[in-house]
């Protein structure tokens, strides 16, 4: 792995997985003991404080009217779909296992690939599809109840 790879979005993609494992993890340890939506809240205003901070130390902060109508309404959107998110993932890791939460959360990722194709004209190939497929079959080999 060159120096390259560290600017690719494999990279940051691996990273994120990584971070995200971390997240259901500690955010098992965490809500015990405690109600799921005021966790959530604890969780978004650190991950609000980091990045402000992150974004202060390293002069990355733009003027708010440098940013399009349309890209506010999507970022509103997101940050209502990421909140309606991390309600429901912060209660289903309250009621059950984080190895079995955290990977039927990830069917996201099939719902992702089929809106982007749908909603965004993307193309995937048959070698794409079969990955898609395989998590699909893999999420509901997790789910299902015997």
């Amino acid at each position: 792995m060159g120096s390259s790879f560290f600017s690719t979005w494999t990279f940051w993609a691996l990273l994120s997985a990584v971070f995200a494992a971390m997240t259901a993890i500690f955010g098992k340890i965490g809500i015990t003991g405690i109600n799921s939506d005021f966790a959530t809240l604890l969780r978004t205003v650190v991950v609000l404080v980091s990045l402000a901070l992150i974004l202060y130390a390293t002069g990355q902060y733009q003027s708010l009217g440098s940013i399009s109508a349309r890209s506010y309404l999507f970022l509103v959107l997101s940050g209502l779909a990421t909140g309606a998110s991390w309600i429901c993932y912060y209660r289903a890791l309250q009621l059950g296992q984080a190895s079995l939460v955290a990977p039927v959360d990830k069917l996201s990722v099939v719902i992702v690939a089929v809106l982007g194709v749908t909603l965004l004209g993307e193309k995937l190939d048959i070698r794409q599809w079969a990955g898609i497929s395989l998590i699909t079959v893999g999420v509901v080999l997790l789910a299902w109840r015997k």
